[in-house]
């Protein structure tokens, strides 16, 4: 059984503050089963978005697994946006994370 997507919202938001790392939830979805995009932002103009793994590559021991949705490390911020718009688009019961950190750290889990 897959955790809700507001409970593991919630949790990376409670974990990133903890942290005191700048986050955000920009964009809340459908609760039970909503796509989670999180977009890691450096301040600089670059940012990276991550995107719900396929679940053929679900594993047991994690939550949530993830990919980049790009193929460059960093790309413009405004790429990023426009990514987002695409998706939103697609698909409306998806959430959108934004997180704010100059160094760029990624504390997804990644396939």
């Amino acid at each position: 059984m897959r955790l809700r997507t507001d409970i593991w919202v919630a949790a990376f938001l409670r974990r990133c503050a903890s942290e005191n790392v700048p986050v955000f939830l920009r964009r809340r979805g459908a609760a039970e089963a909503g796509a989670i995009f999180v977009k890691i932002d450096r301040l600089d103009g670059t940012a990276a978005l991550f995107a719900p793994a396929p679940q053929s590559e679900a594993r047991e021991d994690v939550a949530r697994l993830f990919l980049r949705a790009h193929r460059d490390e960093w790309i413009a911020s405004a790429d990023v946006e426009a990514k987002l718009a695409r998706e939103t688009g697609f698909d409306p019961d998806l959430w959108i994370v934004e997180v704010e950190d100059r160094a760029g750290r990624v504390t997804l889990d990644l396939v």
